[in-house]
Protein backbone atom coordinates (compact mmCIF):
# COMPACT_ATOMS: atom_id res chain seq x y z
CA UNK A 1 0.00 0.00 0.00
CA UNK A 2 1.32 3.22 -0.97
CA UNK A 3 1.67 5.96 1.98
CA UNK A 4 0.22 8.92 1.53
CA UNK A 5 2.95 10.74 1.72
CA UNK A 6 4.41 9.31 -1.44
CA UNK A 7 1.43 10.23 -3.48
CA UNK A 8 1.94 12.71 -5.83
CA UNK A 9 -0.99 15.64 -5.24
CA UNK A 10 -2.46 17.50 -8.56
CA UNK A 11 -0.03 20.44 -7.46
CA UNK A 12 3.07 18.39 -7.54
CA UNK A 13 2.38 17.14 -10.66
CA UNK A 14 1.72 20.43 -12.51
CA UNK A 15 4.54 22.42 -10.77
CA UNK A 16 6.91 19.62 -12.22
CA UNK A 17 5.16 19.96 -15.67
CA UNK A 18 5.39 23.27 -15.73
CA UNK A 19 9.27 23.12 -14.81
CA UNK A 20 10.09 21.93 -17.98
CA UNK A 21 7.78 23.92 -20.39
CA UNK A 22 10.29 26.94 -20.31
CA UNK A 23 12.78 24.33 -22.15
CA UNK A 24 9.92 23.55 -25.00
CA UNK A 25 9.13 27.18 -25.27
CA UNK A 26 12.58 28.49 -26.15
CA UNK A 27 13.10 25.01 -28.35
CA UNK A 28 9.49 26.02 -30.33
CA UNK A 29 10.87 29.36 -30.89
CA UNK A 30 14.51 28.87 -31.84
CA UNK A 31 12.97 26.07 -34.63
CA UNK A 32 10.27 28.59 -35.99
CA UNK A 33 12.44 31.65 -35.84
CA UNK A 34 16.20 31.04 -35.35
CA UNK A 35 16.89 30.31 -39.43
CA UNK A 36 14.87 33.71 -40.81
CA UNK A 37 16.44 35.70 -37.96
CA UNK A 38 20.06 35.11 -39.15
CA UNK A 39 19.12 35.60 -42.71
CA UNK A 40 16.82 38.70 -42.59
CA UNK A 41 18.28 40.13 -39.32
CA UNK A 42 21.43 39.04 -39.13
CA UNK A 43 22.15 39.13 -42.75
CA UNK A 44 24.28 36.43 -43.07
CA UNK A 45 24.57 33.73 -45.82
CA UNK A 46 22.59 30.45 -46.30
CA UNK A 47 25.42 28.55 -46.01
CA UNK A 48 27.13 30.17 -42.48
CA UNK A 49 23.50 29.99 -41.12
CA UNK A 50 23.13 26.26 -41.88
CA UNK A 51 26.82 25.93 -40.16
CA UNK A 52 25.45 27.83 -36.95
CA UNK A 53 22.09 25.43 -37.10
CA UNK A 54 23.93 22.04 -37.64
CA UNK A 55 26.96 22.87 -35.36
CA UNK A 56 24.77 23.37 -32.70
CA UNK A 57 22.75 20.60 -32.78
CA UNK A 58 25.58 18.65 -32.52
CA UNK A 59 27.26 20.05 -30.20
CA UNK A 60 23.46 19.63 -28.09
CA UNK A 61 24.04 15.78 -28.84
CA UNK A 62 27.25 15.33 -27.85
CA UNK A 63 26.48 17.30 -24.82
CA UNK A 64 24.13 14.21 -23.66
CA UNK A 65 26.86 11.75 -23.09
CA UNK A 66 28.90 14.10 -21.35
CA UNK A 67 25.36 15.20 -19.08
CA UNK A 68 24.78 11.38 -18.11
CA UNK A 69 28.41 10.89 -17.32
CA UNK A 70 28.57 14.49 -14.60
CA UNK A 71 25.22 13.84 -13.43
CA UNK A 72 26.19 10.00 -12.39
CA UNK A 73 28.70 11.54 -10.20
CA UNK A 74 26.91 13.80 -8.51
CA UNK A 75 26.09 12.89 -4.37
CA UNK A 76 23.25 13.59 -2.84
CA UNK A 77 22.31 17.24 -1.44
CA UNK A 78 19.99 18.77 0.84
CA UNK A 79 17.56 19.77 -2.23
CA UNK A 80 18.43 16.25 -3.74
CA UNK A 81 20.88 14.89 -6.75
CA UNK A 82 19.40 15.89 -9.80
CA UNK A 83 17.66 19.52 -8.89
CA UNK A 84 21.54 21.79 -8.46
CA UNK A 85 21.84 20.23 -11.52
CA UNK A 86 18.43 21.55 -13.23
CA UNK A 87 19.00 25.13 -10.72
CA UNK A 88 22.82 25.67 -11.29
CA UNK A 89 22.19 25.56 -15.27
CA UNK A 90 18.96 27.73 -15.82
CA UNK A 91 20.84 31.07 -15.22
CA UNK A 92 23.50 29.82 -17.69
CA UNK A 93 20.27 28.69 -20.54
CA UNK A 94 18.69 32.54 -19.88
CA UNK A 95 22.21 34.59 -20.25
CA UNK A 96 23.13 32.36 -24.03
CA UNK A 97 19.36 32.43 -25.23
CA UNK A 98 19.50 36.24 -24.78
CA UNK A 99 22.57 36.44 -26.28
CA UNK A 100 21.59 34.22 -29.39
CA UNK A 101 18.85 36.91 -30.43
CA UNK A 102 21.51 39.71 -29.63
CA UNK A 103 22.57 41.47 -32.73
CA UNK A 104 26.51 42.26 -32.42
CA UNK A 105 27.76 45.99 -33.30
CA UNK A 106 30.02 44.40 -35.60
CA UNK A 107 29.47 42.51 -39.20
CA UNK A 108 32.83 40.20 -40.03
CA UNK A 109 31.82 38.11 -36.06
CA UNK A 110 28.69 37.62 -36.41
CA UNK A 111 28.71 34.33 -37.30
CA UNK A 112 30.96 32.99 -34.59
CA UNK A 113 29.00 34.74 -32.05
CA UNK A 114 25.51 33.06 -33.03
CA UNK A 115 27.26 29.86 -33.20
CA UNK A 116 28.81 30.10 -30.02
CA UNK A 117 25.82 31.23 -28.34
CA UNK A 118 23.30 28.87 -30.19
CA UNK A 119 25.97 25.41 -29.64
CA UNK A 120 26.35 27.23 -25.38
CA UNK A 121 22.42 27.24 -25.33
CA UNK A 122 22.05 23.64 -26.82
CA UNK A 123 24.82 22.00 -24.66
CA UNK A 124 23.05 23.68 -21.11
CA UNK A 125 19.27 23.18 -22.72
CA UNK A 126 20.75 19.52 -22.62
CA UNK A 127 22.49 19.51 -19.01
CA UNK A 128 19.09 20.88 -18.34
CA UNK A 129 16.66 18.45 -19.79
CA UNK A 130 18.26 14.87 -18.65
CA UNK A 131 18.69 15.62 -15.01
CA UNK A 132 14.84 17.01 -15.14
CA UNK A 133 13.61 13.79 -16.81
CA UNK A 134 15.99 11.40 -15.05
CA UNK A 135 13.68 13.54 -11.89
CA UNK A 136 10.15 11.75 -12.63
CA UNK A 137 12.08 8.27 -10.90
CA UNK A 138 12.83 10.11 -7.49
CA UNK A 139 9.06 11.99 -7.76
CA UNK A 140 7.38 8.88 -6.26
CA UNK A 141 7.92 4.95 -6.29
CA UNK A 142 4.31 4.09 -7.60
CA UNK A 143 4.09 3.61 -11.43
CA UNK A 144 0.80 5.09 -12.05
CA UNK A 145 1.78 8.15 -9.53
CA UNK A 146 4.66 8.39 -11.92
CA UNK A 147 3.11 7.58 -15.43
CA UNK A 148 0.75 10.85 -13.98
CA UNK A 149 3.45 13.07 -14.19
CA UNK A 150 4.77 12.27 -17.30
CA UNK A 151 1.19 12.42 -18.84
CA UNK A 152 1.41 15.88 -16.79
CA UNK A 153 4.92 16.81 -18.19
CA UNK A 154 4.00 16.11 -22.05
CA UNK A 155 1.08 17.70 -21.98
CA UNK A 156 2.54 20.93 -20.73
CA UNK A 157 5.35 20.76 -22.65
CA UNK A 158 3.15 20.08 -25.83
CA UNK A 159 1.44 23.33 -24.93
CA UNK A 160 4.95 24.71 -24.31
CA UNK A 161 5.70 24.38 -28.02
CA UNK A 162 2.66 25.89 -29.02
CA UNK A 163 3.04 28.97 -27.30
CA UNK A 164 6.74 29.28 -28.00
CA UNK A 165 5.88 29.20 -31.47
CA UNK A 166 2.87 31.95 -31.20
CA UNK A 167 4.53 33.92 -29.02
CA UNK A 168 7.50 34.48 -30.38
CA UNK A 169 5.38 34.59 -33.80
CA UNK A 170 3.83 37.38 -32.49
CA UNK A 171 6.36 39.61 -31.06
CA UNK A 172 8.84 39.65 -34.39
CA UNK A 173 5.90 39.62 -37.13
CA UNK A 174 6.05 43.09 -37.51
CA UNK A 175 10.01 42.86 -38.33
CA UNK A 176 9.46 40.60 -41.25
CA UNK A 177 6.41 42.69 -42.54
CA UNK A 178 7.88 46.44 -42.04
CA UNK A 179 11.06 44.80 -43.82
CA UNK A 180 9.08 43.39 -47.00
CA UNK A 181 7.10 46.75 -47.09
CA UNK A 182 10.45 48.66 -47.43
CA UNK A 183 11.64 46.52 -50.41
CA UNK A 184 8.72 46.67 -51.89
CA UNK A 185 8.22 50.68 -51.59
CA UNK A 186 11.47 51.54 -53.48
CA UNK A 187 9.99 49.83 -56.47
CA UNK A 188 9.40 51.83 -59.33
CA UNK A 189 11.40 54.73 -57.87
CA UNK A 190 15.17 53.06 -57.67
CA UNK A 191 16.64 56.71 -59.03
CA UNK A 192 15.14 59.35 -56.76
CA UNK A 193 14.51 57.43 -53.18
CA UNK A 194 18.02 55.28 -53.02
CA UNK A 195 18.82 57.67 -49.91
CA UNK A 196 15.14 56.69 -48.33
CA UNK A 197 15.30 52.90 -49.06
CA UNK A 198 18.60 52.90 -47.30
CA UNK A 199 17.51 54.46 -44.43
CA UNK A 200 14.25 52.85 -44.25
CA UNK A 201 16.49 49.40 -44.53
CA UNK A 202 18.33 50.63 -41.55
CA UNK A 203 15.23 51.63 -39.57
CA UNK A 204 13.73 48.25 -40.41
CA UNK A 205 16.81 46.42 -39.09
CA UNK A 206 16.75 48.49 -35.92
CA UNK A 207 13.55 47.90 -35.37
CA UNK A 208 14.05 43.44 -36.03
CA UNK A 209 16.90 43.89 -33.25
CA UNK A 210 14.69 45.37 -31.16
CA UNK A 211 11.52 42.85 -31.29
CA UNK A 212 13.61 40.03 -31.25
CA UNK A 213 15.13 41.25 -27.97
CA UNK A 214 12.22 41.81 -26.67
CA UNK A 215 10.89 38.04 -27.54
CA UNK A 216 13.97 36.84 -26.13
CA UNK A 217 13.60 38.91 -22.80
CA UNK A 218 10.06 37.55 -22.42
CA UNK A 219 10.86 33.70 -22.86
CA UNK A 220 13.97 34.13 -20.60
CA UNK A 221 11.19 35.59 -17.81
CA UNK A 222 9.60 32.34 -18.36
CA UNK A 223 12.51 30.31 -17.76
CA UNK A 224 12.37 32.16 -14.63
CA UNK A 225 9.01 31.39 -13.52
CA UNK A 226 9.44 27.33 -14.38
CA UNK A 227 11.99 27.02 -12.20
CA UNK A 228 10.82 28.95 -9.31
CA UNK A 229 7.88 26.88 -9.55
CA UNK A 230 9.72 23.52 -9.90
CA UNK A 231 11.78 24.18 -6.99
CA UNK A 232 9.16 25.10 -4.66
CA UNK A 233 6.33 22.85 -6.31
CA UNK A 234 8.31 19.20 -6.31
CA UNK A 235 10.51 17.41 -4.05
CA UNK A 236 13.01 14.68 -4.94
CA UNK A 237 13.00 11.63 -2.98
CA UNK A 238 16.13 10.01 -2.30
CA UNK A 239 16.44 6.10 -4.22
CA UNK A 240 13.82 4.23 -2.70
CA UNK A 241 15.55 1.12 -4.46
CA UNK A 242 18.88 1.36 -2.68
CA UNK A 243 20.65 0.00 -0.60
CA UNK A 244 22.65 1.97 2.15
CA UNK A 245 25.37 -0.02 1.52
CA UNK A 246 25.19 0.51 -2.41
CA UNK A 247 27.92 2.17 -4.39
CA UNK A 248 27.34 3.91 -7.02
CA UNK A 249 28.26 2.35 -10.58
CA UNK A 250 31.07 3.78 -12.89
CA UNK A 251 29.32 5.66 -15.68
CA UNK A 252 31.06 3.67 -18.31
CA UNK A 253 30.40 0.62 -16.73
CA UNK A 254 26.66 1.80 -16.11
CA UNK A 255 26.34 2.67 -20.04
CA UNK A 256 27.88 -1.19 -21.18
CA UNK A 257 25.16 -2.87 -18.54
CA UNK A 258 22.20 -0.44 -20.04
CA UNK A 259 22.92 -1.49 -22.95
CA UNK A 260 22.95 -5.40 -22.26
CA UNK A 261 19.28 -4.51 -20.83
CA UNK A 262 16.85 -6.00 -23.20
CA UNK A 263 13.84 -4.11 -22.69
CA UNK A 264 15.45 -0.68 -23.27
CA UNK A 265 17.25 -1.80 -26.54
CA UNK A 266 14.04 -2.65 -27.27
CA UNK A 267 12.58 0.00 -26.31
CA UNK A 268 15.02 2.65 -27.72
CA UNK A 269 14.88 0.68 -31.26
CA UNK A 270 11.00 0.64 -31.66
CA UNK A 271 10.74 4.40 -31.00
CA UNK A 272 13.90 5.25 -32.78
CA UNK A 273 12.39 4.33 -35.54
CA UNK A 274 9.11 5.49 -34.55
CA UNK A 275 10.65 9.20 -33.98
CA UNK A 276 12.36 9.17 -37.59
CA UNK A 277 9.16 8.53 -39.23
CA UNK A 278 7.20 10.87 -37.12
CA UNK A 279 9.38 13.62 -37.64
CA UNK A 280 10.03 12.65 -41.69
CA UNK A 281 6.16 13.47 -41.38
CA UNK A 282 6.05 16.68 -39.31
CA UNK A 283 8.93 18.28 -41.40
CA UNK A 284 6.76 17.50 -44.74
CA UNK A 285 3.61 17.89 -44.14
CA UNK A 286 3.96 21.25 -44.56
CA UNK A 287 5.83 21.11 -47.33
CA UNK A 288 4.02 19.42 -49.29
CA UNK A 289 0.09 21.10 -47.94
CA UNK A 290 2.24 23.99 -49.44
CA UNK A 291 4.20 23.12 -52.93
CA UNK A 292 2.46 20.14 -54.15
CA UNK A 293 -1.45 21.31 -53.60
CA UNK A 294 -1.23 24.71 -53.30
CA UNK A 295 -2.34 25.53 -49.56
CA UNK A 296 0.26 28.06 -48.96
CA UNK A 297 -2.47 30.01 -47.45
CA UNK A 298 -3.54 27.42 -44.63
CA UNK A 299 -0.22 26.43 -44.02
CA UNK A 300 -0.22 28.27 -40.35
CA UNK A 301 -3.50 27.10 -39.44
CA UNK A 302 -2.50 23.33 -40.55
CA UNK A 303 0.71 23.35 -38.14
CA UNK A 304 -1.65 25.08 -35.26
CA UNK A 305 -3.88 22.32 -35.87
CA UNK A 306 -1.51 19.61 -35.30
CA UNK A 307 -0.32 21.52 -32.01
CA UNK A 308 -3.85 21.85 -30.75
CA UNK A 309 -4.49 18.42 -31.66
CA UNK A 310 -1.62 16.84 -30.00
CA UNK A 311 -2.35 19.09 -26.86
CA UNK A 312 -5.71 18.04 -26.10
CA UNK A 313 -5.52 14.44 -27.05
CA UNK A 314 -2.55 13.99 -24.20
CA UNK A 315 -5.33 13.31 -21.55
CA UNK A 316 -7.15 10.86 -23.67
CA UNK A 317 -3.75 8.86 -24.42
CA UNK A 318 -3.40 8.73 -20.70
CA UNK A 319 -6.53 7.22 -19.69
CA UNK A 320 -6.47 5.04 -22.55
CA UNK A 321 -3.05 3.88 -21.20
CA UNK A 322 -4.40 3.02 -17.40
CA UNK A 323 -7.58 1.43 -18.96
CA UNK A 324 -5.89 -0.67 -21.81
CA UNK A 325 -2.17 -0.76 -21.55
CA UNK A 326 0.71 1.01 -22.91
CA UNK A 327 1.48 -1.98 -25.39
CA UNK A 328 -2.47 -1.45 -27.30
CA UNK A 329 -1.54 2.79 -26.67
CA UNK A 330 1.01 2.12 -29.60
CA UNK A 331 -1.32 1.36 -32.01
CA UNK A 332 -2.41 5.25 -32.06
CA UNK A 333 0.62 6.18 -33.42
CA UNK A 334 -0.50 4.65 -36.39
CA UNK A 335 -3.88 6.44 -37.40
CA UNK A 336 -2.13 9.08 -39.26
CA UNK A 337 -0.79 6.92 -42.09
CA UNK A 338 -4.96 5.80 -43.92
CA UNK A 339 -4.88 10.42 -43.62
CA UNK A 340 -1.60 11.17 -44.79
CA UNK A 341 -2.13 8.43 -47.87
CA UNK A 342 -5.36 10.12 -48.77
CA UNK A 343 -4.08 13.15 -48.50
CA UNK A 344 -1.75 12.42 -50.96
CA UNK A 345 -4.80 10.93 -53.53
CA UNK A 346 -7.30 13.06 -52.39
CA UNK A 347 -5.17 16.78 -52.13
CA UNK A 348 -8.47 18.72 -51.08
CA UNK A 349 -8.36 21.42 -47.80
CA UNK A 350 -11.04 19.24 -45.77
CA UNK A 351 -8.61 15.65 -46.14
CA UNK A 352 -5.68 18.02 -45.04
CA UNK A 353 -7.05 19.70 -42.12
CA UNK A 354 -8.58 15.92 -41.20
CA UNK A 355 -4.96 14.43 -41.31
CA UNK A 356 -3.49 17.40 -39.64
CA UNK A 357 -5.72 16.59 -36.95
CA UNK A 358 -5.19 12.61 -36.84
CA UNK A 359 -1.99 13.59 -36.87
CA UNK A 360 -1.83 15.21 -33.92
CA UNK A 361 -3.32 12.40 -32.06
CA UNK A 362 -0.53 10.22 -33.43
CA UNK A 363 2.30 12.58 -32.68
CA UNK A 364 0.62 13.05 -29.00
CA UNK A 365 1.04 9.08 -28.85
CA UNK A 366 4.54 8.98 -29.77
CA UNK A 367 5.79 12.03 -27.24
CA UNK A 368 3.63 10.06 -24.64
CA UNK A 369 4.70 6.85 -24.66
CA UNK A 370 8.15 6.51 -24.51
CA UNK A 371 8.86 8.69 -21.89
CA UNK A 372 6.31 6.54 -19.86
CA UNK A 373 7.35 3.22 -21.05
CA UNK A 374 11.04 4.04 -20.46
CA UNK A 375 10.75 4.44 -15.94
CA UNK A 376 9.21 1.19 -16.07
CA UNK A 377 12.46 -0.45 -18.14
CA UNK A 378 14.55 1.51 -15.36
CA UNK A 379 12.67 0.09 -12.63
CA UNK A 380 12.75 -3.92 -14.57
CA UNK A 381 16.97 -3.00 -14.90
CA UNK A 382 16.83 -2.16 -10.49
CA UNK A 383 15.12 -5.39 -10.23
CA UNK A 384 18.06 -7.47 -12.01
CA UNK A 385 20.64 -5.32 -10.43
CA UNK A 386 19.54 -4.50 -6.87
CA UNK A 387 23.05 -3.47 -6.45
CA UNK A 388 23.86 -0.85 -8.97
CA UNK A 389 22.68 2.89 -8.50
CA UNK A 390 22.93 5.73 -9.74
CA UNK A 391 22.00 4.88 -13.42
CA UNK A 392 18.90 6.93 -13.98
CA UNK A 393 20.72 9.23 -15.73
CA UNK A 394 22.63 7.25 -18.13
CA UNK A 395 18.93 5.59 -19.27
CA UNK A 396 17.87 9.34 -19.44
CA UNK A 397 21.04 11.20 -21.04
CA UNK A 398 20.93 7.54 -23.87
CA UNK A 399 17.47 8.05 -24.55
CA UNK A 400 17.40 11.42 -25.43
CA UNK A 401 20.66 11.42 -27.35
CA UNK A 402 18.78 8.58 -29.60
CA UNK A 403 15.98 10.96 -30.19
CA UNK A 404 18.18 13.75 -31.72
CA UNK A 405 19.17 11.02 -33.65
CA UNK A 406 16.00 10.13 -34.97
CA UNK A 407 15.67 13.67 -35.70
CA UNK A 408 19.28 13.87 -37.64
CA UNK A 409 18.11 10.93 -39.59
CA UNK A 410 15.14 12.05 -40.58
CA UNK A 411 16.16 15.73 -41.32
CA UNK A 412 18.76 13.72 -43.54
CA UNK A 413 16.04 11.45 -45.54
CA UNK A 414 14.19 14.48 -45.95
CA UNK A 415 16.86 16.61 -47.61
CA UNK A 416 17.85 13.79 -49.83
CA UNK A 417 14.48 12.89 -50.79
CA UNK A 418 13.80 16.53 -51.76
CA UNK A 419 16.87 16.96 -54.37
Amino acid sequence: MLRHEEKLSVCSKLSYAIGGAPNQVASSATAFFLQIYLLDIAQITPFHASLVLSVGKACGAIADPIAGFFISKSKWTKIGRLMPWILGCTPFIMASYFFMWYLPPFITGRVVWHLAFYSLFQALTTLFQVPYCALTMFLTPDQKNRDSATAYRITVEALGTLIGATLQGQIVASAHASKHCSQNSSVGFLNSSSLQQNSSGILSLTHGRNVYMIAAGVIGGIYLFGIVILFFGVKEKDDPYALSSDKTVPFFKGLRLTMKCGPYMKLTASFLLISTAVQLKQGNFVLFCTHAVNLRSHFQNLVMTILVSAVLSMPFWQWFLKRFGKKEAAVGISWMIPFVIMLVTVPKLTVAYAAACVSGLSIAASLLLPWSMLPDVVDHFRLQNPHSTGHETIFYSSYVLFTKMSAAIGLGISASSLE
